[in-house]
């Protein structure tokens, strides 16, 4: 059976050892075919970075695209435009891969049309240290399922058993090319900041194409969590981090879930981030919650204006740059093939 080609998008900002750390275990997958994008949107890097970035292009490693804008989804569609894979693979650059990580997302769309995207396992760090270190989860409750609500009992951290997903996470997740080539589906560039939830938007609206997300365990990955970086250059302790937090979750599902399901979600989105009731572990002292109401509401508020705004804005603002603009695009590399 012919192995399909596997394009890996790395996007990156204002990361340094991390970046060098990820791209070097991306480079020994035992996978027979794949290639390397690297979209950096740092403005400088350090010198150890830039030159070992250079040295990857210079053995046809990477390919390396360097951008003067910093945005998550649009550094993942400038990634696609310029891939060649039938698969494509969705990094973040502070991350830790076992050699099989490749071909663990590859053999689903070989065997699987119906499949036409694979969330992988994510291990993250942080939450590896909590005191649940040692749950398991087989099958995943149907709640994890319900676009208003999924949200909060989707756990792909714990969760050890292969099954359909409601979204995938954005630093482990594969699509087939078709989604974009064939159904013109793209990431929102409207989402803000580190862009949470706009792989969720994504994965929503994915649904229309008749294609299922299948999660994977074996597909599974260290991430890093890192504070700051990953294409937003805001601290995650941050009040404008809170604010866009609630925009982008508001945003999300302004987009794609029905009044009822949107009612549904806000108080539950009320409920777990602001008043931190069980599964969250966030603080319920007082002035924490009056802190995390303020900007659940202000999140609340711009989401709306983004509303108000795709009256003329289609979430493609870095797209269409891209489209009229002259892109200095380095040699492609040679791309081994299963054959080779």
């Amino acid at each position: 059976m012919t192995m399909p080609l596997i394009s890996v998008i790395v996007p990156t900002y204002g990361r340094e050892q991390t970046l060098r750390e990820t791209l070097a275990e991306v480079l020994q997958q035992t996978y027979p075919s794949f290639e390397v994008i690297v979209v950096d949107q740092t403005p400088v890097h350090e010198p150890e970075t830039q030159a070992y970035l250079e040295e990857l292009v210079q053995q046809q490693a990477i390919r390396l695209f360097k951008l003067d804008w910093a945005s998550l989804p649009g550094a993942r569609n400038y990634g696609v435009r310029r891939s060649v894979g039938e698969v494509i693979v969705f990094l973040d650059d502070d991350v830790q891969l076992p050699a099989g990580f490749l071909a663990a997302h590859a053999r689903h769309y070989q065997r699987q049309p119906h499949i036409g995207a694979v969330a992988g396992r994510v291990l993250d760090r942080q939450k590896l240290a909590e005191a649940d270190v040692g749950l398991t989860i087989q099958q995943l409750p149907p709640e994890a399922l319900d676009p208003a609500i999924g949200w909060f009992h989707l756990n792909l951290v714990h969760t050890v058993l292969p099954q359909p997903v409601l979204t995938a996470r954005g630093c482990n997740m594969s699509f087939r090319r078709a989604l974009f080539e064939q159904h013109g589906l793209w990431f929102d560039e409207r989402f803000r900041g580190s862009a949470v939830r706009e792989e969720s938007d994504f994965c929503l609206r994915m649904r229309s194409t008749g294609y299922t997300i299948w999660y994977d365990p074996e597909a599974y990955l260290v991430h890093l969590g890192e504070e700051t970086g990953g294409c937003h250059d805001i601290s995650t302790r941050s009040l404008q981090y809170q604010i866009t937090f609630y925009h982008n979750h508001f945003w999300m599902a302004f987009k794609s879930l029905t009044v009822s399901q949107l009612l549904r979600f806000a108080i539950a989105l009320f409920n777990y981030q602001v008043l931190g009731k069980p599964p969250s572990r966030k603080s319920r002292a007082l002035p924490k919650i009056l802190g995390r109401v303020g900007s659940y509401t202000l999140g609340l508020l711009r989401a709306v204006g983004t509303l108000i705004q795709a009256i003329w804005d289609d979430g493609q603002v870095y797209s269409r740059q891209d489209q009229y603009a002259a892109a200095a695009v380095l040699p492609l590399p040679s791309v081994p093939t299963a054959s080779s």
